[in-house]
């Protein structure tokens, strides 16, 4: 489980294991007992949440919008 940031308490991260075939970009985000996944195209969106408030995710959407690059990058070198 790559962590590829942190926020805050929350791990921004991706599994090892996403699915054959692999479901397209997307990151995970763990903490305080929550969790959420966002798609990351073609637009940055909530695709799953547990736990998280709607405040919480428009502010963790932002922070995803903010480290696409580095997300995209993440995903693409550990997925060679």
């Amino acid at each position: 489980m790559p962590v590829v940031f942190r926020y805050k308490n929350l791990r921004f991260f991706f599994y090892s294991n996403e699915g054959s075939p692999r479901e397209p970009l997307h990151i995970h985000v763990r903490g305080d007992g929550c969790e959420a996944k966002f798609w990351l195209t073609p637009m940055v969106r909530v695709a799953d949440s547990d736990g998280f408030d709607s405040r919480t995710l428009r502010e963790l959407a932002e922070v995803v919008e903010q480290h696409v690059e580095l997300i995209e990058r993440s995903w693409n070198e550990h997925f060679r």
